[in-house]
Formats: C-alpha cells, sequence, structure tokens
C-alpha cells in the first residue's frame, strides 16, 4: 500500500481571465511539477473529493455526500466532456463500507460532475479515463451545509477503506480557499433563479454561456470597490494550510459555517473536500505535508492554492 495526496484549488476561470503572466507561469509551474509526480507515482485508483456547483446536484434532492459508479463531465469552462473512468464494483465496496462506519452517504449510478471535479483531474492526470477513479461529492455550495466534525469522520471511513488495498491510492481534495463567486442562494433568490436552484440539470447551451459569462464579469471586478463580493483572505487561507500541514485535524471540528462564510466567503466551504482528504490519509497513518503553492488571484476569485502529502 502507498498514498498520496494532492489538493488543489480549482477556479473556472482560469485560462478565461488574465492576472498576469507571471501568475500564470507559476501557476502553471506549479501544476506541471505536481503533475509529474503523480505520473511518477502512476497510481492504480484515485479518490476525488469534489463540489458540485448546481450542475449535478439540485435542491429537488441535495445530498450532504454522494458517491458515484458512473459519472459524466458536464464538460463547463473549457473542461472535457465524456465520462470518468470509474471502477463501479469497487465504488459499491466503498459505499457498503462507508454506511457501516455510520456515515450516511448517497449513491448515485448516473453523476453528473462540472469543473469542480473534472478541472483537478485533467490538472493531474491530462484525462479524466488515465486512471479507476471514485468520485465523492461533498455539497459545499448550497446551505444548509453538514458540521465539519461530519466532513472528517466521511474522511477516515474511506482512509479506512482504502488503506488496506494494497494498492497504489492518489487521495485529490479540489475546491476553495477563500473564494465568493457570484453563486445565488435559495433563500433570497427570486422564482426563476430558485427554480433553477432545484431543477436546473441540463440546461441549454445558451443559458451555460450566460452563466459563465456572468462568472467571467465578477472575476473582472472582484477585489476592487464596484465588487459586492466577500474578498479573498490569504491570513484565513493560510492558517488552514497550517492546520492541515501539522497534522490539527481535530480542531477543524470547531470551523463555525457563519464565520467562515463572513470571514472568507461563501464558496470558501469547499475545503470541506480538503479535509476529507487529509482525513482520509490520516487514517492511514501518519503523514508528512507540505504547502507548494500559494497566492490570491482575484482575476480568478480564489485563494489558489496547492499542498502535497504523503505517508510518512
Amino acid at each position: 500500500m502507498s498514498i498520496k495526496l494532492k489538493c488543489l484549488s480549482h477556479t473556472p476561470l482560469r485560462g478565461l481571465n488574465d492576472p498576469g503572466a507571471d501568475v500564470v507561469r507559476e501557476v502553471d509551474d506549479i501544476l506541471a511539477r505536481s503533475r509529474a509526480e503523480v505520473e511518477a507515482f502512476d497510481p492504480e485508483l484515485i479518490v476525488i473529493f469534489a463540489p458540485d456547483h448546481y450542475n449535478g446536484l439540485f435542491y429537488d434532492l441535495m445530498p450532504p455526500f454522494v458517491i458515484a459508479t458512473a459519472a459524466e463531465s458536464v464538460a463547463d469552462y473549457q473542461t472535457l466532456p465524456g465520462p470518468l473512468s470509474i471502477p463501479r464494483e469497487l465504488a459499491l465496496e466503498m459505499t457498503r463500507f462507508i454506511l457501516d462506519q455510520d456515515v450516511d452517504i448517497a449513491l448515485s449510478h448516473r453523476l453528473q460532475v462540472d469543473h469542480g471535479c473534472t478541472q483537478t483531474l485533467e490538472e493531474m492526470t491530462g484525462s479524466l479515463t488515465r486512471y479507476p477513479v471514485i468520485p465523492i461529492i461533498i455539497n459545499s455550495v448550497a446551505p444548509p451545509f453538514a458540521p465539519y466534525r461530519r466532513i472528517r469522520k466521511l474522511g477516515e471511513a474511506v482512509g479506512k477503506f482504502i488503506a488496506p488495498l494494497d494498492k497504489r491510492v492518489l487521495i485529490l481534495g479540489t475546491g476553495g480557499l477563500s473564494h465568493e463567486p457570484p453563486v445565488p442562494l435559495l433563500a433570497s433568490a427570486p422564482d426563476e433563479v430558485a427554480n433553477f436552484l432545484i431543477a436546473g440539470r441540463n440546461p441549454t447551451p445558451e443559458a451555460r454561456a450566460a452563466r459563465q459569462a456572468r462568472t467571467i464579469a465578477a472575476g473582472k471586478i472582484y477585489g476592487t470597490a464596484a465588487c459586492a463580493q466577500t474578498p479573498l483572505n490569504a491570513e484565513w487561507d493560510l492558517a488552514f494550510i497550517d492546520l492541515l500541514v501539522n497534522r490539527r485535524l481535530a480542531d477543524i471540528d470547531d470551523f463555525q459555517i457563519d464565520d467562515i462564510s463572513k470571514t472568507a466567503g461563501r464558496s470558501t466551504h469547499e475545503v470541506r473536500t480538503w479535509v476529507a482528504a487529509f482525513a482520509a490519509l490520516a487514517a492511514t497513518g501518519p503523514y508528512a505535508a507540505r504547502k507548494d503553492y500559494y497566492r490570491a488571484i482575484n482575476e480568478w476569485i480564489a485563494g489558489y492554492g496547492v499542498v502535497s502529502a504523503e505517508q510518512a
């Protein structure tokens, strides 16, 4: 058994909004180095913890966690179309194991996944199908949210499952860090928007293009006086990374959802995927971790970070 971990921010605006040539080079370089590490590791299985952004999951039925035995990319924001290469029987075994650990998780045999899952998978492997992958989607944008202690327990259950597999396993977490794109809230949404949040699957190309245009426009003014969204918070981001690197995962149980939303942005809760990923690794034994990169990038509406870890 050998287990490695990569947690990365994702952003729908990479390649669409320009933060400057130096920043692009920095990010391209760390992604290239991270992908080279993945290729050298040559995983036999990838477990990816990812959010959804009202592309596969909606309020007609919004599970806190869902695992897929089959999934298809919606190909938003320049991501690849097509199915993921999911080992169905192994995903079912993992589902049964998680439930036996007293963690409730939903199951999908036909899940749609968006850039929150596929962007990082593409960046680390160059494909959606190069390696077997089991996606676990954690609700991170649609309140109410499960408490953070539940996220840690989910990760621990996954770690206990993969520990005895005798495989090279790569754990990916994707999302955040501080982050508030223009995602509407159901409680204050007008009827048309509320209907989309409840049952907006398979939008027309025109509707998807309009949604993308709104996000691009928000990125162009993010962090300025013209922007109403919560600004990026590098201090919060770096403190969160420090907790993970220094194996203080139990401290995350005390995270308060409303405080994080106000301090770092409502979509900062995508860091739940990082919490689950590190909890999974920790469940297999001691680990060593490092911060590979961090920069607050307004044009991408993201505190952009990359963190790596492996069994000590």
